[in-house]
């Protein structure tokens, strides 16, 4: 069974100076994401290997062009 989401542990970048960023979370096999002014708000869900793809692709320049 999931944690509630007020259970998770959530991080955000370091040089995140407000909370105007995105926050990451983990939950068994899937990556949580979060719009940091809204922690009540919707939490879009990634498994690790879309979430490994998707940095991979920050990585590689694949989103550079959007």
């Amino acid at each position: 069974m999931r944690r509630e989401m007020n259970q998770q542990r959530w991080r955000r970048s370091a040089r995140c100076a407000d909370s105007s960023c995105v926050e990451v979370s983990s939950d068994g096999d899937e990556i949580l994401i979060r719009d940091g002014k809204d922690v009540e708000g919707p939490v879009l869900r990634f498994s690790r290997n879309e979430w490994s793809a998707f940095r991979g692709g920050l990585t590689d320049g694949d989103f550079d062009s959007l």
